[in-house]
């Protein structure tokens, strides 16, 4: 069901804002309505950082070896090589 919204906004904005919508094809309406979707539904659904896509860094998983070492130990090991 759709229903009227009456914004306040400066003339400006306005103005730009049919300017980016007509390059999109697209209503100002529509594109504020999609907005606001986007929006509410994050507020939702919280997606820890963790579970979003990285594609560079996952790209890098497995192409150098793991030791299996602690990386404190490492960096341990590393400031003394540096050091002596």
């Amino acid at each position: 069901m759709l229903t009227k919204l009456t914004l306040t906004i400066e003339k400006e904005v306005i103005e730009k804002a049919k300017e980016y919508a007509l390059g999109k094809n697209k209503s100002v309406s529509r594109i504020v309505e999609e907005y606001l979707k986007n929006v509410s539904q994050q507020d939702i659904r919280q997606v820890p950082l963790r579970d979003l896509p990285a594609p560079i860094t996952d790209k890098l998983v497995g192409m150098f070896p793991d030791s299996g070492e602690d990386y404190q130990d490492l960096l341990d090991r590393a400031r003394e090589e540096r050091l002596s």
